[in-house]
């Protein structure tokens, strides 16, 4: 076990070396990328590689600690999942419930707040934001979320503190100035017809501070993401801000359910469905099932049309999520049966850069940079 977690943790040395130009894919990578990369015709209009909550493969998602290291790894976005607290601040989170991401269990002193909501259709029990001030968030600290795969992050344990979306910015514009590149944020609205049904919506907070830090305007470093399609449209009114409609493999949309819109995520990827998002947003965020679905066995089949027929409708794509560990990659590449040890997430990512996506999300930022490389020849 010892053997392998050092190997697991050499493999992520090695790829981080990779972004400042040590190769470390094969030559036939290299050279099946640059191939690609000419019958592509990639330039300055490169696939995007997007930090998924940071860099949380090495650091508990979320933090300014994961966001900084995705940062430092190369890529010039991150994706900031935002709620809402009780006095009306936005902070990162992957969602309100909050016991699965910091030692809130620990604290007595907010042992009464434990409680079960139904989110979007699904009991949650467990600590939420919505029911802390932002001082009192202030008082937890960050753990890793999935133990299980990434035993080296809770090292991390107890080191850092909730992050507000602005402090995110800050450390953008910090940034940007120390590395001499523009960096930007993927902000998603969470849980929207929730938070808006208890009285705390996330969208007028949200477009509060973009004004106030000067990123309402088409070419913003910013990029608002959400599941749901009525807040993006409303957004769209408001806003210059470029916007991205996630889709899901499964389900349908929050606000759909709740209104009554028999539509679902299958029937937004239609080509009917893709024009129609096409007039308030600039990007689709699917699931990267939705692009090249499994077979029965879990191996990767054949690109379906989505690409195609969404690059037609004017929209660029750019899928979700690519982590290294073998749980989350298909079945035909991956290392061994641990849980926490890499698989060959390069042919995975290679096959959606082929596919002609426009990039993606990704919990290893330098890995992703090295499979986008490879790609383009570079």
């Amino acid at each position: 076990m010892k053997r392998k977690r050092v190997g697991v943790l050499a493999l992520a040395g090695l790829a981080l070396l990779s972004v400042t130009g040590l190769a470390v894919g094969s030559a036939s990578a290299a050279e099946s990328g640059s191939a690609g990369a000419a019958a592509h015709g990639r330039g300055h209009d490169d696939p995007v590689i997007v930090g998924h909550r940071g860099a949380p493969g090495y650091r508990p998602e979320h933090t300014l600690a994961s966001y900084e290291l995705a940062y430092r790894m190369g890529v010039s976005y991150v994706d900031v999942d935002l709620v809402p607290t009780k006095d009306g601040q936005l902070v990162a989170r992957h969602e309100p419930e909050i016991g699965g991401t910091t030692d809130v269990a620990k604290h007595p002193e907010f042992a009464n707040r434990k409680k079960t909501l139904v989110i979007d259709g699904v009991p949650t029990t467990g600590w939420f934001t919505q029911d802390f001030t932002l001082a009192e968030l202030k008082t937890l600290r960050a753990v890793e979320r999935i133990p299980q795969n990434r035993p080296h992050n809770t090292l991390y344990n107890g080191r850092y503190r909730i992050a507000t979306f602005q402090e995110v910015l800050d450390l953008t514009k910090r940034l940007g100035k120390e590395l001499h590149r523009t960096l930007g944020t993927y902000p998603e609205v969470k849980h929207s017809t929730f938070f808006s049904s208890i009285g705390n919506p996330t969208e007028p907070k949200l477009v509060s501070i973009l004004k106030r830090n000067g990123l309402d305007r088409p070419d913003a470093p910013a990029i608002i993401q959400s599941f749901e399609v009525s807040n993006l449209i409303d957004l769209h009114k408001q806003l210059r801000t470029p916007l991205l409609q996630l889709t899901s493999a499964t389900g349908a949309p929050a606000d759909f359910v709740a209104k009554g819109d028999p539509r679902t995520y299958k029937d937004i990827v239609t080509p009917q469905g893709l024009r129609d998002v096409a007039k308030y947003a600039k990007y689709l965020g699917p699931d990267k099932s939705q692009i090249i679905p499994l077979d029965a066995a879990g191996n990767l089949t054949s690109p379906t049309a989505l690409v195609a027929d969404a690059h037609k409708a004017g929209l660029k794509v750019q899928p979700y999520t690519f982590r290294n560990e073998n749980p989350f990659l298909p079945a035909n590449l991956r290392s061994s049966a641990e849980p926490d040890a890499y698989g060959d997430v390069f042919t995975e990512e290679a096959a959606f850069l082929e596919a002609g996506v426009d990039g993606f999300f990704a919990d290893q930022p330098d890995t992703a940079l090295e499979s986008l490389h490879a790609f383009l020849g570079r």
